[in-house]
């Protein structure tokens, strides 16, 4: 199952205009968004708020993630307060993953952000979580705290702004977003050999782990013939067939 490096604000001297920081908006999207990467199977770790930007690259680079995803608000330039609005969605030019990622996640926000035409993506190479990481990077702006209207969008829908950003994290590494709901305990009940669990609901997926008759696992979700679940660490996908929930 794919991993990403989460990545929100540790800016927490910029402010919004209806109060609170970017570094504390951005970690209330973040944490809007595990349910919903817990539901779909999708591992991240994810940087605090006592960090900066240059520690959150070098913990990011220390790992093998499947992409890097960065959380921020913008801010206008002195004169132009509150007279922007819009949504940026940074990659690195040279990488076709982080493109392509970038490309799906202003395509679905464009499904909830007032103004449509105003979300885009744009390459950089002056960012440092774009430039300097090395897992494919997004780095979001996701409207401009100094503008109250951009500011209330984002306060007033992190739970629909973390679902899209999730849906887009699901359509990008190929796996169904699944709602949140109760893990179960359940047991393994096969007759011959091992269960595979699979990368994705795919009999032709990869192998990520193999559970005997009577190994214990935890069911996390659901999706048509296949159950997804933890076992002995790992988070894969296999046939409820041969899975018996208690």
């Amino acid at each position: 199952m794919p991993i990403i490096y989460l990545s929100p604000s540790t800016q927490e001297n910029n402010f919004y205009v209806s109060g609170g920081s970017e570094e504390y908006w951005m970690n209330r999207l973040a944490d809007a968004m595990v349910p919903y990467l817990n539901a779909s199977g999708i591992q991240y770790v994810r940087n605090t708020p006592e960090m900066t930007a240059a520690s959150s690259i070098l913990a990011s680079n220390s790992g093998n993630f499947d992409l890097h995803l960065a959380l921020h608000s913008n801010g206008a330039p002195e004169g132009q307060y509150g007279q922007i609005r819009g949504v940026l969605v940074f990659y690195y030019p040279g990488s076709a993953e982080g493109r392509r990622a970038a490309e799906i996640v202003a395509e679905n926000l464009k499904k909830i952000y007032p103004l449509p035409s105003k979300v885009r993506t744009e390459p950089t190479t002056t960012i440092g979580e774009i430039r300097k990481v090395r897992a494919p990077s997004v780095f979001l702006e996701l409207g401009y705290h100094d503008n109250p209207d951009d500011a209330a969008w984002v306060q007033n829908n992190l739970d629909a702004i973390a679902r899209n950003l999730v849906e887009s994290l699901c359509q990008y590494f190929g796996i169904p977003f699944l709602e949140p709901r109760p893990a179960r305990l359940a047991v393994v009940d096969v007759e011959w050999g091992a269960l595979n669990i699979r990368s994705r609901p795919d009999r032709s997926a990869p192998i990520v782990a193999r559970a005997y008759d009577g190994a214990r696992l935890t069911v996390l979700n659901q999706w048509q013939g296949w159950y997804l679940v933890r076992f002995d660490g790992v988070v894969g996908y296999a046939s409820s067939e041969y899975i018996t929930l208690v």
